[in-house]
């Protein structure tokens, strides 16, 4: 703590003459030691250098204190770089892979194209077949075959039955 002298003070004599002044004022000597609390050297506009009251400084503001990161933008931060890398690998593979994809893609259509041929030449030559292999001899009195078939049902969800009948 700062040791608490008393200091003496007295009043400005007002000369009336020049000569009167003394020639040297003596001022008491303060040691840093002794300036108390709440009063600090200054500068006056004039240049001066003299102690006086000072404001307190404010407190300093305080910091936040740092939060953590949470879980969930650790997990996105590493998995973003691994889909980009994910994505421009299949970019890739997908560039030297285009003729190949391209040529596959032609020969999917051939073999649509094939598929549709065989569901519709299949029956015919099968009708054609059996005409040549019968002769082409009439079942029937008129030459075909004529099947009946009632069925029957009562209710909504009620149990069908049926008969077929051939002519």
């Amino acid at each position: 703590m700062h040791s608490q002298t008393p200091y003496e003070i007295t009043p400005t004599t007002h000369y009336s003459a020049p000569y009167e002044r003394p020639a040297t004022v003596r001022q008491p000597v303060i040691l840093p030691a002794e300036i108390p609390p709440g009063v600090d050297w200054v500068t006056l506009p004039n240049g001066v250098r003299t102690l006086a009251y000072t404001h307190p400084a404010p407190p300093p503001a305080p910091v936040p204190a740092a939060q953590p990161v949470p879980a969930w933008a650790k997990t996105t931060a590493l998995l973003a770089p691994t889909v980009g890398g994910g994505i421009a690998a299949a970019g890739i593979g997908l560039s030297y892979a285009a003729p190949g994809l391209i040529a596959m893609s032609q020969a999917l259509w051939s073999a649509a194209a094939l598929v549709v041929a065989a569901v519709i030449a299949v029956p015919v030559l099968i009708r054609t077949a059996r005409r040549a292999v019968s002769g082409g001899a009439a079942k029937g009195p008129s030459g075909t075959t004529h099947i009946t078939q009632n069925i029957t049902a009562t209710g909504l969800f009620g149990r069908a039955n049926g008969t077929i009948n051939h002519h």
